[in-house]
């Protein structure tokens, strides 16, 4: 039997469940905020913030000892103080090993050098200054400059000509000549290489082998299968491979708000594994059994997707979110959002300065935090028992698209100097489809490496949805107004961003007054002053 301190007990455990734990937050932004300005400004920016942050702790800690205030707010600033500082001084460390070393003084030197590494990312075709360059990232391993070498690894970015460089695929030994300069934007990139010829490449190690086939057997599948607009589209939309989308097509969905449906996103990562627990489950396997086949399968298409920084960063925000639908545990999807990002960055400082980074982590927070108080705005019930509101899967991807678009179109502002104006509709629209292109996508890439006719009939079966994501891509991209264009930079996320709060207090206004007025007459003061009168109530059928 439970007495009424233990349903107050009820409750307010039931509370804190709900309530995200954010204390892991402020060493997350700190950790953010050093690399950011490490990367971006150079060393001695981040050793100046490093001094700043050590001696902030220290005053910290003269008052907690005068004081004899231990309070959790202290602590949990005490700790992003000492995680921004340790972030400032290797971010340092890491940058000042770059600038000054001496790769970088050959590109300084503009030296012809000889390069053995490895291809580090795919080749992607740009337009450049009366030709069409070819840009990829290698690691280098050995750079000779004469009788002078270099051993230990450096980023490259190549600027290459010539289609032998297409077809150099990830993970592939190189060995080329080239032409080094220094890059022009921020970051952990030694060198910019200009090859002066064709590269040698070397044998790829199996896994890299095995993930070329898988894209290969994909793309020859979707091109025997579907029409030319959609035989581009699907691998972009499963492995991000966007070699075959045609310029239309990848403008309109540029333009619709809908180019993260092309690129590797956590949302790649949540359907596939997602299918494997809910196939797993069909199954009646086991708790281990689930885990290990949902492992290899995040494994085996990271593999396929290929393990650069941004994949990974994908991964990682694919299976927080999708942690946070299946448990509906905000309180800790929060520390581990945190926790993945400090750990991320501790791998790569320059995911700090990456546009898909910050996109990955603010679409994954609003997923974790804006959107469930937007439904509760929308459709909450404050009589009913345990505060939720009612589930309806349209008003979720409705939810789920407007708080996404929130958070991220003052980044998109800043980066693109644009916004899209249908971009929610517009997403809205392909929300239903994009998981079963996905999952079924990724089926016929398996497939097609057996036998490609039989791949060509599985991925046959996205024709319609990849039609339709046609379709509302270019009426979304051709509607009046469809691209609003703003200021780039700091200036553009902060007007993009006032706009974004503005709308979040409408909509919490009209919604407060219509729950105000809802509930004005269950008020007390309003029964006791007898402003209103409650209806008549029909007797209870319960006993008693």
């Amino acid at each position: 039997m439970t007495g009424p301190r233990d349903a107050v007990d009820d409750a307010v455990a039931q509370e804190d469940s709900t309530v995200p734990d954010l204390r892991l937050v402020p060493s997350a932004v700190g950790a953010w905020i050093a690399c950011g300005l490490g990367v971006g400004a150079g060393a001695s920016a981040a050793v100046v913030l490093a001094v700043v942050c050590v001696t902030m702790t220290a005053g910290c800690g003269l008052w907690t000892a005068a004081t004899g205030s231990r309070g959790r707010v202290v602590t949990v600033a005490v700790a992003a103080l000492v995680v921004t500082a340790a972030f400032g001084g290797t971010a340092a460390l890491r940058v000042d090993a770059v600038d000054t070393g001496p790769v970088r003084a050959y590109a300084e030197a503009g030296r012809s050098v000889g390069v053995d590494g490895v291809v580090s990312e795919d080749p992607r075709e740009i337009d450049g200054a009366g030709a069409t360059l070819v840009v990829l990232s290698v690691r280098a391993h050995r750079v000779a400059s004469g009788r002078d070498a270099v051993t230990g690894p450096a980023d490259l970015t190549v600027l290459a000509t010539g289609a032998e460089w297409m077809r150099v695929a990830y993970g592939t030994p190189v060995t080329f000549r080239a032409r080094l300069a220094v890059p022009d934007r921020p970051g952990l990139v030694a060198a910019v290489a200009r090859p002066t010829g064709p590269p040698s490449p070397g044998t790829p190690p199996w896994w890299a082998a095995a993930a070329t086939a898988v894209r290969g057997a994909l793309t020859a599948a979707s091109e025997r299968a579907l029409p030319p607009e959609s035989a581009g589209l699907l691998p972009g939309i499963v492995v991000g491979d966007r070699s075959g989308l045609l310029p239309d097509v990848e403008e309109d969905f540029t333009e619709a708000g809908m180019s993260h449906l092309t690129a590797v996103s956590g949302a790649n990562f949540a359907f596939l594994v997602g299918a494997v627990v809910l196939l797993a489950r069909a199954c009646t396997l086991g708790p281990r059994a689930t885990v290990l086949l949902a492992g290899l399968a995040l494994v085996s298409f990271v593999v396929i997707a290929r393990p650069s920084p941004s994949v990974l960063r994908a991964a990682v925000m694919g299976v927080l979110g999708l942690l946070a639908l299946l448990t509906g545990r905000r309180r800790h999807a929060m520390p581990a959002l945190a926790t993945a990002v400090i750990v991320l960055l501790a791998v790569d400082p320059a995911l700090a300065v990456s546009w898909g980074f910050a996109l990955s982590v603010t679409a994954t927070a609003a997923l974790v935090l804006l959107a469930p108080v937007l439904l509760r705005w929308w459709v909450g019930d404050p009589d009913a028992p345990d505060g939720r509101p009612a589930r309806s899967p349209v008003r979720g991807a409705v939810v789920v698209a407007v708080a996404a678009h929130l958070v991220t179109a003052p980044i998109v502002a800043a980066m693109a100097g644009r916004s899209s104006l249908y971009a929610v509709v517009a997403n809205v629209l392909a929300a239903p489809v994009v998981g079963p292109v996905t999952v079924v996508g990724a089926a016929a890439a398996l497939i097609a490496v057996l036998d490609v006719d039989v791949g060509a009939l599985v991925a046959g079966v996205t024709r319609l949805p990849l039609a339709w994501l046609v379709a509302v891509a270019r009426v979304c991209a051709s509607a009046p107004g469809a691209v609003i264009p703003t200021p780039d930079g700091l200036a553009g996320a902060l007007v993009v961003g006032a706009i974004a709060v503005g709308a979040i207090g409408v909509w919490w206004w009209v919604r407060a007054r219509g729950g105000r007025e809802g509930r004005g007459c269950r008020s007390p003061v309003a029964r006791s002053s007898g402003e209103c009168s409650d209806p008549p109530r029909a007797p209870s059928s319960r006993p008693g």
